[in-house]
């Protein structure tokens, strides 16, 4: 059961003086110099904004780097010598992730532990605890309660804080979480304040619900039935192919694995971030391409989201954060495709004719 306590603003600001004093690395949402709102390393509380919008980039990039050495070789006398990068990594505890984030890390455990255990991944999930903040609603691009989220949702959060008069109502919801707690007792009180919380909540979940109201499970049946529909065109026509959705995407996770040579003998084996709208994404080296159209690429974006990953593990890899809306420059609005395609019966492609959402 989650157990609910009260941390005071003061005590949140010792609780974090206390971690960095131990030598855990404290990430929260900070301003950069050029007024951008990112997940960064902090000194100190005061740099970490606890409430507002998603900050630009997600958290993925704690998990998952944009480039991170897998391996170093090197060959010798007829043989290679292989030494894998570390995969245990030093203590770090965020404080201020959004829910939305939160919850993407959770989404993409499934993924990295499927059909092979992501030593990287895991290693760094396992040093790591997230401490969330309820957000108040966030903007007009944010649409998580329509994939089944929430603002206050506690999915891949160990501590979930909703802000309350003096403080926060603390939901401590795992083990990490526990600890976290134990070795900070001090700074908590039993109880929590669930009552006062409950108007923050409600009000965050009503502003974000009434942004989109659509139903999963029938955009799925729409996907599923519609491969071939007319309407993937149309989308299309907007799409510059740059990728930039799946970059800030919390849960996109494509990457390709590249050998660097740094000498005859020597050289570094290196994961880097991709993206399924990259036109060589699925190049051949026969020289085919299946997704030789925007169309086709753009399709299977929303097909891994909203039907593919659901029908392998039983959740939608989207959280409703509205960063790919916020910065795409075609203006693609995800909030938009998700109401048309909702509406829009299993296998009735005249009703796409109209064009793209």
């Amino acid at each position: 059961m989650t157990r609910q306590m009260f941390i005071s603003e003061s005590a949140l600001k010792s609780l974090a003086e206390e971690l960095v004093k131990a030598g855990t690395r404290l990430v929260g949402p900070a301003r950069e110099r050029n007024g951008d709102l990112v997940y960064r390393e902090a000194s100190d509380l005061g740099e970490i904004e606890l409430g507002g919008d998603p900050p630009t980039r997600s958290l993925k990039e704690f998990f998952l780097p944009p480039t991170e050495v897998l391996l170093t070789y090197r060959q010798k006398q007829g043989d290679v010598e292989v030494t894998p990068a570390p995969h245990v990594f030093a203590p770090l505890v965020v404080i201020g992730a959004r829910p939305c984030d939160a919850a993407a890390v959770a989404a993409v455990d499934k993924v990295m532990d499927w059909d092979y255990h992501d030593e990287l991944w895991f290693g760094r999930r396992l040093a790591t605890t997230i401490v969330s903040v309820a957000c108040g609603g966030g903007d007009a691009s944010c649409f998580c309660t329509a994939v089944g989220l929430a603002p206050d949702s506690a999915k891949g959060s160990d501590v979930l804080l909703v802000p309350v008069e003096g403080g926060f109502h603390a939901e401590i919801l795992t083990e990490k979480g526990e600890a976290l707690v134990k070795a900070h007792a001090a700074r908590f009180t039993e109880g929590g304040k669930a009552e006062a919380a409950k108007a923050y909540r409600d009000a965050a979940r009503g502003k974000v619900q009434a942004n989109l109201s659509a139903d999963p499970a029938k955009i799925r049946a729409f996907l599923e039935a519609g491969f071939d529909h007319p309407i993937w065109k149309g989308i299309a026509l907007r799409c510059h192919g740059c990728g930039a959705c799946a970059f800030v995407c919390p849960t996109c996770h494509c990457f390709d694995i590249v050998d660097e040579p740094d000498s005859i003998e020597r050289g570094t084996r290196r994961r880097n971030w991709d993206t399924c709208q990259a036109a060589k994404f699925t190049l051949h080296g026969s020289g085919h391409n299946p997704r030789n159209e925007q169309n086709c690429r753009i399709r299977q974006r929303m097909m891994h989201k909203f039907a593919i990953y659901p029908a392998r593990f039983g959740e939608i890899l989207c959280t409703g954060c509205g960063r790919c809306i916020r910065v795409c420059p075609g203006g693609m609005d995800l909030l938009e495709t998700l109401d048309k395609l909702g509406r829009l019966p299993a296998g009735a492609p005249a009703e796409a004719k109209r064009g793209a959402p």
